[in-house]
């Protein structure tokens, strides 16, 4: 393709085309010598869109929080020894859960390897160009209480949380939530119902959920909403840390 001259390239620029201008001018004349015009063209607007699609997925990643940034569901160790079923976890990196508003939860004893299934699944929607967030219950409750002394923070709070098409809530339970929590919970899952999907990463059996939202209304409505649709996975009871650090010693 003929070097395009400085003045389309500033006019690109101007566009904020710089991914396709870069495209043009990595073209290797000699390796596309003899290709029809309309296939240079798409060969740089495929480049581009390339690069535009890694940078997004590059920053949705970097903004999901992930507490384990580089967790990969294609490399769980032990998969079998942990009782994990190959089959259910290559059908989550389809992100087909997503599109169906299903839920996950990640179930299992400390050190299981739980966040990082959760770290792994927000990651892989993320590749899939959904939003995700991942957070800790605890981090959850401490930024609702803040979002109450801001004028419109509850709204706000609420509309940013259920806004995300993957939320993972890892520690799900670690602490008996308040009436106030469990109020927070309520609207901000039913505001997610139907519409998202919601990770919970637990020590709790789903028998045990009830009491520890307190057995009372908020803790029926809640369950309502979580346990009609969806993927329950026990990530075991070996402690992953622990073989980790034995690995490596």
């Amino acid at each position: 393709m003929t070097r395009l001259d400085d003045e389309t390239k500033r006019k690109l620029r101007e566009m904020g085309s710089t991914s396709l201008l870069s495209a043009f001018d990595a073209q290797d004349d000699a390796l596309t010598l003899g290709m029809p015009f309309e296939e240079r063209i798409q060969l740089a607007v495929d480049d581009a869109h390339a690069e535009f699609t890694h940078a997004k997925v590059e920053g949705l990643i970097r903004r999901a929080g992930l507490r384990y940034p580089d967790a990969d569901l294609r490399r769980i160790d032990l998969i079998d020894q942990r009782g994990l079923d190959r089959d259910v976890i290559a059908q989550l990196g389809t992100a087909s859960f997503i599109t169906r508003q299903q839920n996950v939860v990640f179930q299992g004893f400390t050190g299981s390897g739980k966040s990082y299934l959760g770290s792994a699944l927000a990651k892989q929607a993320c590749q899939h160009r959904y939003r995700a967030y991942y957070i800790r219950m605890p981090d959850l409750e401490e930024a609702w209480a803040t979002a109450q002394d801001k004028p419109g923070g509850r709204e706000k709070w609420l509309r940013k949380y259920s806004a995300f098409t993957l939320l993972v809530i890892d520690e799900w339970l670690l602490d008996e939530p308040d009436d106030d929590v469990r109020s927070m919970l309520l609207e901000l899952l039913e505001r997610r119902y139907d519409t998202t999907s919601t990770v919970f990463c637990t020590q709790y059996a789903k028998k045990d959920w009830h009491q520890r939202l307190g057995s009372g209304v908020h803790a029926d409505a809640i369950m309502d909403r979580i346990v009609h649709n969806t993927i329950w996975i026990t990530t075991g009871e070996m402690n992953m840390r622990e073989h980790i650090s034995t690995a490596t010693q």
